[in-house]
């Protein structure tokens, strides 16, 4: 298997320029469901196979599932910004290096995976009070001065989680752990 098909197991986000009632309700349900796939995906795996590597020099399950739960964050924070400023300029971080932190690389997944159950439930309670007016605002990302709506950041991170869930699913079916 090549490096690019490891690193996007379900290839590149592609999100349509034209975003449907539909595809906003196809994002909220991948949103609303994530954390309880991704506990029942990994409740049984040792500690051993939590430290493992999803690819070669990848992060390993623990520090994918830590790195959800503080991508998810922030992106969160992204839509109250995003709702209560006008256009803001959003706040990058280096998430290789937040990965790399000692809460990344040893603490209990079920941190996360309960942080995440709490985080979804409210942002998926948020977005469903939204207007369409809302879910056309946009923040601008710093490093590429990219404008993303805030319907479009949905699909993003319905996007990202069935990209490491399958991170981490793939590593399981090929070690026959799944």
């Amino acid at each position: 298997m090549e490096l690019e098909a490891f690193k996007y197991p379900i290839g590149k986000a592609n999100i349509p320029a034209q975003i449907t009632k539909k595809n906003i309700e196809d994002w909220l349900y991948v949103l609303e469901t994530f954390p309880q796939n991704l506990e029942f995906l990994t409740r049984e795996l040792s500690e051993n196979q939590l430290d493992t590597p999803y690819r070669e020099n990848g992060w390993s399950i623990r520090q994918v599932v830590h790195y959800c739960y503080d991508s998810h964050l922030n992106s969160y924070i992204r839509f109250k910004w995003t709702l209560t400023e006008d256009k803001p300029v959003i706040k990058a971080y280096f998430e290789e290096r937040w990965a790399a932190l000692h809460d990344s690389k040893s603490a209990p997944i079920f941190l996360s995976i309960d942080g995440l159950k709490a985080l979804h439930a409210k942002w998926i309670y948020l977005i469903n009070n939204l207007k369409d007016e809302d879910l056309d605002r946009y923040f601008i990302h710093p490093a590429s001065n990219e404008k993303v709506t805030l319907k479009e950041n949905i699909g993003i991170y319905a996007w990202h989680c069935n990209h490491h869930f399958a991170h981490i699913e793939q590593l399981m079916i090929r070690r026959g752990w799944k």
